[in-house]
């Protein structure tokens, strides 16, 4: 271990002749090699706080400046217009007197150049301010593309043709604007109208128009006033509120996770394929300290790639991981001298982990229950047993970790003779596995199965799920496609054998700890055992066939829930999808209601097989969706606090009055309803994610996903013309 060899560069020894001073020139190597690794950190942070604070401008470019001030002063012209005699006339007296006049001359000018460059800085980010605050074109036609967004695009190249580091847009993005109460308070009542009859309808607005004119104005008055000093006057809230405050279990209520590739798998071999997914989540890690991932100009990151390692301690450069392994925790150092393990020593060290036979301490097997469990219990027994002695320290370690690894003795995926149910019993095993064997208060961990599988689950405060997407993308690629593996499933590369072996942490949990963590267990897996998860690859179609019919992917994903839940329930509910802001600084996600009118009008003239209308456009109810969708990430949608009226029946009185509740919308899935996620694989495939509860007789996952393969093959057909197409069979199609 580090430390180790640290404790044994120096040794002396006391002898009647004086002092034997002994060195290590070995462990004095690698804390030289760790100092200048450090130190090269340190000038490339500042390196690029300098690059990143005059974007999108260069350092250079203030030598251009200084150089044709002096070349204009030497032609006997003053470009300062009397600026550089003045500034030479408030020197201080030491320069008076140590400079010539020529040197304050040149000094004065230099000191002019500096505060013209800076000044061209701040008018070029403004510029680059007021570009970024343009959002037409989000509004526009697919192919028809106008003037005035033709000359944004080019002045946006023009501008940012630098090449940009991962936060250089960031001082630059437009902040969050704050929509007028009069549009949240109609965008809100638009998306109920479905839900609700006509009377119900008419006292919600009544109730809406009350709450505009009264309390509504005032806490508007506020929101303004925060929007004045604050930088994003929801994101701190968004945190603390739908994630931070929470007092229930995180597993599965708000951790979520992400799959290896279905079809394909590398390696057989566990621990190499920890080897190369370690080195590969290191080498993106190296990437974001270095700021060298690239800001996508329309989807402008947030500075959220920062917490990818760190959720609310940011711990900078962690040169180790944690790894769990049949009820043990093991430290496991990632970096020798200064330079990152070889993926083949990465995978030596993984194997002697598996191959060590020692057993848990007493207790020790199911202490990550506790992160699993209820919140408040958790946070007791943080304070009463692990804020000091050999417990702080192994906790240290496993939060001061780059990220949580666990070799899981299970195997998982698409295989065998039932592909459907292994796949849904894969997806559950990331979303909770055992309900112990996950540290879910970490960024993310990472989980190897024994045949070779992986996959991850990330905690969401400190990202939403594009960021971790974005980082799994890279991960898995980089593993299969560029670090690979040998012909025999091994990792590549050679192995220093010198290696100081994975550092066992120790635990001391009494009685009374161990009671407390078979309590969060207990709660832990009752929830687990509540979740109904249905995964499926939908092969039928993909975008491409899709937009084939000049609708939006997204649109026609999102009505076709529309109509599946129709199918499978008899009736529309409230749905939220999620939408990313990061157009603004800070931004994270807003709230497409995609149950709309339009959509539910579509959803029943399709079941009473009606002649349904299709705009010019091509598009038939979607495309309300796709207007809505645009109108979030402009934000015109409102602020994330969601104001929700609800029926309460007053004690003792007969029916039921409106009150106003003040709630924060979470992303957790109803008790009563279905969680569906997506993602558009190539031309091709869609994949969806359906979750419910078993504790609810009225939803099932499986008949919900049969509900919407079929409500997906039925819209296509429509759209196609081909009726006989659709397991409804004579819905037609008329142009308006």
């Amino acid at each position: 271990m580090a430390e180790a060899h640290q404790a044994v560069a120096f040794q002396f020894t006391i002898t009647p002749e004086g002092i034997d001073l002994q060195l290590s020139y070995q462990a004095l190597n690698q804390i030289y090699l760790s100092g200048v690794r450090s130190w090269k950190k340190r000038v490339s942070r500042m390196k690029n706080r300098v690059i990143k604070g005059v974007y999108p401008a260069s350092p250079s470019s203030w030598l251009f400046v200084a150089i044709a001030i002096l070349a204009t002063m030497y032609m006997q012209s003053d470009p300062s217009m009397g600026l550089i005699s003045k500034i030479q006339q408030h020197l201080p007296l030491s320069l008076h007197m140590s400079l010539s006049a020529q040197g304050q001359t040149m000094l004065s000018a230099l000191v002019f150049s500096t505060l013209l460059w800076l000044s061209l800085i701040l008018t070029l980010r403004l510029c680059l301010k007021l570009l970024l605050s343009y959002h037409r074109w989000m509004f526009e036609l697919h192919g028809k593309v106008s003037n005035t967004t033709k000359v944004w695009v080019s002045l946006l190249r023009l501008f940012s043709r630098r090449k940009p580091l991962l936060y250089s847009y960031q001082t630059s993005l437009p902040h969050l604007p704050v929509p007028a109460i009069k549009d949240t308070l109609s965008r809100y009542l638009e998306s109920v109208r479905p839900l609700l009859t006509d009377q119900e309808l008419k006292r919600m607005t009544d109730l809406a128009n009350d709450f505009e004119s009264t309390l509504g104005n005032r806490l508007q008055r506020y929101l303004k006033l925060k929007a004045l000093w604050a930088t994003n006057y929801v994101s701190d809230w968004w945190e603390e509120y739908i994630y931070l405050r929470g007092r229930g279990p995180i597993m599965v209520n708000s951790n979520y996770y992400g799959m290896d590739f279905l079809y394909v798998t590398p390696t057989t071999v566990q621990a190499a394929r920890a080897g190369n997914t370690i080195t590969a989540l290191l080498l993106y890690r190296r990437k974001v300290n270095k700021e060298e991932l690239t800001p996508v100009r329309r989807r402008i990151p947030g500075g959220f790639y920062k917490s990818c390692f760190n959720v609310l301690q940011h711990w900078l450069d962690s040169d180790f991981v944690v790894v769990y392994h049949r009820g043990r925790y093991f430290r496991l150092w990632v970096y020798r001298g200064g330079r990152l393990l070889s993926p083949r020593e990465l995978e030596h060290q993984i194997q002697s982990i598996l191959d060590d036979p020692s057993p848990p301490f007493p207790g020790e097997e199911k202490l990550g229950a506790l992160t699993a469990g209820d919140r408040c219990p958790w946070a007791q027994m943080r304070k009463q047993f692990f804020s000091s002695g050999v417990n702080r320290r192994s906790l240290d370690a496993i939060e001061r970790a780059a990220f949580f690894v666990t070799l899981d003795d299970e195997e998982q995926g698409m295989k065998g003779d039932d592909p459907a149910g292994n796949l849904d019993r894969y997806a559950k095993s990331l979303l909770h596995g055992k309900c112990y064997d996950r540290w879910f208060d970490k960024s993310f961990s990472i989980v190897i199965y024994k045949n070779g599988k992986n996959g991850l689950n990330a905690e969401h405060s400190w990202a939403d799920a594009p960021t971790v997407a974005h980082l799994w993308e890279y991960t898995l690629a980089t593993d299969a496609f560029h670090l690979g593996y040998t012909q025999d499933g091994h990792c590549k590369g050679e192995v220093e054998r010198s290696l100081p072996p994975p550092q066992r942490l120790a635990w001391d949990i009494p009685p009374e700890l161990q009671a407390q963590v078979c309590r969060s267990l207990a709660v832990a897996q009752a929830l687990a055992a509540d979740v109904d998860c249905h995964v499926f690859p939908f092969r039928e179609f993909g975008k491409g066939r899709i937009k084939k019919c000049r609708v939006s992917p997204d649109a026609f994903i999102q009505i076709s829930l529309q109509l599946a839940h129709y199918r499978d329930r008899g009736g529309f509910c409230l749905t939220y999808e999620a939408s990313m802001t990061r157009l603004f600084r800070e931004g994270r996600t807003e709230t497409v209601r995609s149950c709309s009118s339009e959509s539910c009008t579509f959803v029943k003239a399709l079941e009473g097989r009606e002649v349904i209308s299709l705009p010019s456009t091509g598009a038939t109810g979607p495309s309300d969706h796709h207007q809505q969708t645009r109108w979030v990430k402009c934000l015109a949608q409102g602020h994330n606090s969601r104001i929700l009226f609800m029926w309460v029946k007053k004690p003792g009185e007969p029916g039921c009055e409106m009150k106003l509740m003040v709630t924060f919308v979470s992303s957790q899935v109803a008790d009563d309803g279905y969680g569906v996620s997506y993602i558009i694989v190539g031309e091709d495939m869609i994949n969806f994610h359906v979750s419910s509860k078993y504790s609810c007789s009225e939803t099932d996952s499986r008949r919900f996903g049969v509900q919407l393969r079929k409500a997906l093959q039925d819209i296509m057909a429509l759209l196609s013309g081909d009726p006989k197409g659709s397991s409804k069979g004579s819905a037609q199609v008329q142009p308006k």
